[in-house]
C-alpha cells in the first residue's frame, strides 16, 4: 500500500487540476481524496482503476449538479493505492467514516448492537446482557437491535429456563434463594436447589431456544410433565406445566418467526424528498431479534444502489455480518461487496433481492417500516423547523439557529458537582453531542452556581477554539441558552468576552414568579427581560430544552454521587484487587475494621503477604 500526498497547485482547480494529476497514476486500485483550500475532505471514493476512475472527473461535461460543485471546489487530491479492489472497498468505509466528508453518503449512528451471553467462566453458568468485545468466556447470541430487546428475551429466557443472572460474586456469598426464586424467574443453584447436571440441562435447552428450536424444546418438557405426573411428582408436574405455559407465551407474542431464514439481515431503503430511512431487521434462529432505523446523510441527488452500497460497507465495519443478507434494493458492485463481507466474516456472505416468496415478504415488510419511518421523522423535522424559526423570532436571533447548546449544573450543596451540555438542531436532540464536565476547579466555593458556569464554558469554548478556530465545522453553536436570570447572564457574557467569543446569541431562562413552568422570563445582556405568552408554542419548546439540561445534570450528578457513596477506602490502597479487597471484607466484616487491624491479623487473610499488610497499615496510618 503506497500513499501520495496532494502537491501545492495554487493557480489551478477543478478539471484542470484533476487532469495534472492523471499524469501520475497508474491502472493501480486505490482510494483518492478530493480536498478543498481549506485542506477538508470534500469526498473520499475507491476504485478498482485509479487512473480510469479520476479521469471521469477531468471531463468538462456529463457530470451531475453535485458531482459539477465538488470538482469546482476541489483544490487538491491524495491518492493511496492498495493491491486488490476489496482492500480499497474496506479503507475507503475506513476513511468515510473517520474523516466524514461532506460529498459522501455518511451513516451517522454507528452504535455497537448487544449480545446475550451464557458466560461459562463458573460451572453454572451465568445469561446476562454484552456489549463490546467477545473475550469472556461463553456462547454469544446477537445482534440485537436494542437493549430493549435484549431485555424482553433475558426475561422470557429466565420465566422459561430459570437461569441465574446474578455476578459469580453475589451467587458465591449468597446462603439463602433471592426474589428472582420466590417469583420463579431462577432456579436457585446457588444455594442447591438444582444440581449441576440438571442446571447444565437447562443451560442447553436455553441455548437451543435461541437457535430457533422451540418446538423441540416444548415436546421435551411435555414429555418431562407427563412423566413426573404418571411418577405422582405433583409438584415437579406443575413447575414443568408453568414453564410450558410460558414458552407458548413468548412463541405467541413473537412477531415475526420466518421458518425458511434461520439466520439474516434484512435491509429495505426508502428514499423521498432528498432524505433515506434503512431498516435493518435482525432474523437469527428463525426468530426476529428487533429492528433498527437509520437515516444516512445523503445531498439529495444519490440513487438508491449508491447509498445501498455505501450503507453496507459503513454498517458492517467492525460487525460480522451473518450469512444472508437480504435486500430491498440491487447495489453498484455486489460481487465486490460479497468478496469484502465474506472476507470479514471469514465465510461465505450471500447478499440477496429477493422477488418472491418468504423472503420476499421480509423485505416487503422492513420496506414499510422505512417508508413509515421517514414520513414520522419528516413529519417531526417540519415541526422542529418550524419551532426554530418561532425561536428565532422571540428572542431576535440573526438567523434561524441549526446548533443550540444548554448549559446546566447539578451538585448538592457544593458536593459532587456537575455541569452538563445538551445540543439540540433540526432534526430534535444530538444526543451524540451531549456533554459532561466534571467540576475540577479548588478555587471554586462549593455552591458557586457562577464559578463552575465559568469552568464549564472555559472547557468548552477553549477546546473549540483550539480545535476549529475558523468554524469550519458545525459544532460551534448559534445559541446558547442558560439556566438563570440576569446574573447568570452577566458573568456568562464576562466569560464569553474573555475568550473573545462575543458573536454568538445568549439568552438566561429564569422562572418566573412562584418558580412556575409558564412564567419564565428570557435575558440578555443589556436588555430588559422579557416573557412569552403561556400557550406559545415556543415557550414549550424552552421549556424542553431546559427540562432536558437538568435531567441530563442531574443524571450525571446522581451517578457521581452513588459512586463516591459505593466507593470503600481499599480501593485507594496499590495493590488490593477485587480478589484481595473480597478475602479481607469476608474476613474482618468492613474496611473500618480493616483499618484498625494489625500486621499479624492482616498477615492471617488469604493472599495478604506481609509486604502487603504493611502497605495496608501504613495506609491507615499516614502521618
Amino acid at each position: 500500500m503506497t500513499d501520495s500526498t496532494p502537491e501545492t497547485r495554487p493557480a489551478k482547480t477543478g478539471h484542470a487540476l484533476i487532469q495534472d494529476y492523471l499524469r501520475t497514476l497508474d491502472g493501480s486500485p486505490g482510494v483518492y481524496r478530493m480536498l478543498d483550500a481549506q485542506g477538508a475532505v470534500l469526498y473520499v471514493g475507491k476504485a478498482r482503476n485509479l487512473r480510469a476512475r479520476v479521469a471521469n472527473y477531468a471531463r468538462g461535461t456529463g457530470h451531475s449538479a453535485r458531482i459539477a460543485r465538488m470538482i469546482r471546489e476541489t483544490c487538491s487530491m491524495m491518492f493511496l493505492t492498495t493491491r486488490t479492489e476489496t482492500e480499497a472497498l474496506l479503507l475507503e468505509q475506513n476513511l468515510i467514516k473517520q474523516l466524514k466528508p461532506r460529498y459522501n453518503v455518511l451513516l451517522r449512528d454507528d452504535k455497537s448492537f448487544p449480545n446475550i451471553l451464557v458466560a461459562k467462566s463458573h460451572p453454572f453458568a451465568q445469561i446476562k446482557k454484552h456489549r463490546g468485545a467477545k473475550a469472556e468466556k461463553g456462547d454469544y447470541y446477537g445482534p440485537f437491535a436494542s437493549a430493549g430487546a435484549v431485555n424482553r428475551t433475558l426475561n422470557q429466557l429466565q420465566r422459561v429456563f430459570l437461569l441465574r443472572s446474578c455476578t459469580d460474586a453475589t451467587f458465591s456469598s449468597r446462603t439463602r434463594p433471592c426474589l428472582l426464586y420466590q417469583i420463579k424467574r431462577c432456579s436457585a443453584p446457588c444455594v442447591g436447589r438444582i444440581g449441576l447436571e440438571e442446571y447444565n440441562a437447562l443451560v442447553a435447552d436455553a441455548e437451543l431456544f435461541l437457535q430457533g428450536k422451540t418446538t423441540r424444546i416444548q415436546a421435551d418438557l411435555a414429555r418431562e410433565m407427563a412423566e413426573a405426573a404418571e411418577a405422582m411428582e405433583y409438584e415437579r408436574a406443575a413447575a414443568l406445566r408453568d414453564r410450558i405455559k410460558a414458552l407458548t407465551a413468548v412463541q405467541s407474542v413473537q412477531a415475526i418467526n420466518p421458518r425458511g431464514v434461520p439466520e439474516a439481515d434484512v435491509i429495505a431503503l426508502h428514499m423521498e424528498g432528498g432524505q433515506a430511512c434503512v431498516q435493518v431487521f435482525f432474523i437469527r434462529g428463525n426468530q426476529s431479534w428487533g429492528n433498527r432505523d437509520f437515516y444516512p446523510r445523503l445531498n439529495g441527488v444519490e440513487s438508491a444502489d449508491e447509498v445501498m452500497q455505501a450503507f453496507l460497507a459503513q454498517f458492517y465495519d467492525g460487525k460480522v455480518p451473518p450469512r444472508l443478507i437480504l435486500l430491498s434494493h440491487g447495489i453498484e458492485d455486489p460481487d465486490l461487496m460479497t468478496d469484502a463481507l465474506s472476507e470479514k466474516a471469514g465465510r461465505k456472505v450471500t447478499l440477496g433481492v429477493p422477488r418472491r416468496g418468504e423472503k420476499a415478504e421480509l423485505v416487503e415488510n422492513a420496506l414499510r417500516n422505512a417508508r413509515e419511518s421517514l414520513a414520522r421523522r419528516m413529519s417531526e423535522s417540519a415541526a422542529q423547523q418550524r419551532l426554530l424559526e418561532g425561536l428565532a423570532e422571540a428572542l431576535d436571533l440573526p438567523a434561524v439557529p441549526q446548533r443550540i447548546e444548554v448549559y446546566d449544573n447539578s451538585h448538592i450543596q457544593g458536593t459532587n458537582a456537575v455541569g452538563g451540555m445538551v445540543v439540540a438542531g433540526p432534526e430534535g436532540w444530538i444526543k451524540s453531542q451531549y456533554r459532561k464536565f466534571n467540576i475540577k476547579g479548588t478555587e471554586i466555593t462549593p455552591g458557586d452556581d457562577f464559578g463552575m458556569m465559568k469552568e464549564v464554558l472555559t472547557r468548552r469554548f477553549s477546546r473549540l477554539l483550539k480545535e476549529d478556530p475558523d468554524r469550519q465545522t458545525d459544532t460551534w453553536p448559534d445559541l446558547l441558552l442558560i439556566d438563570g436570570g440576569a446574573g447568570q447572564v452577566s458573568a456568562v457574557h464576562e466569560i464569553m468576552a474573555e475568550m473573545g467569543v462575543e458573536d454568538i446569541p445568549m439568552v438566561g431562562v429564569a422562572k418566573g414568579e412562584d418558580r412556575d413552568h409558564g412564567k419564565e422570563e428570557f435575558h440578555r445582556y443589556g436588555q430588559r427581560p422579557f416573557a412569552l405568552r403561556m400557550n406559545d408554542p415556543v415557550l414549550y419548546f424552552v421549556q424542553r430544552l431546559r427540562d432536558e439540561a437538568h435531567r441530563w445534570a442531574i443524571g450525571t450528578h446522581r451517578a457521581k454521587r452513588a459512586k463516591a457513596t459505593m466507593a470503600n477506602p481499599l480501593d485507594e490502597i496499590p495493590g488490593i484487587g477485587a480478589a484481595r479487597k473480597r478475602a479481607l471484607l469476608q474476613h474482618f466484616g468492613s474496611a473500618k475494621a480493616v483499618s484498625r487491624a494489625g500486621l499479624a491479623d492482616l498477615v492471617a487473610v488469604e493472599g495478604i503477604s506481609e509486604s502487603m499488610a504493611q502497605k495496608i497499615v501504613d495506609h491507615f496510618h499516614k502521618g
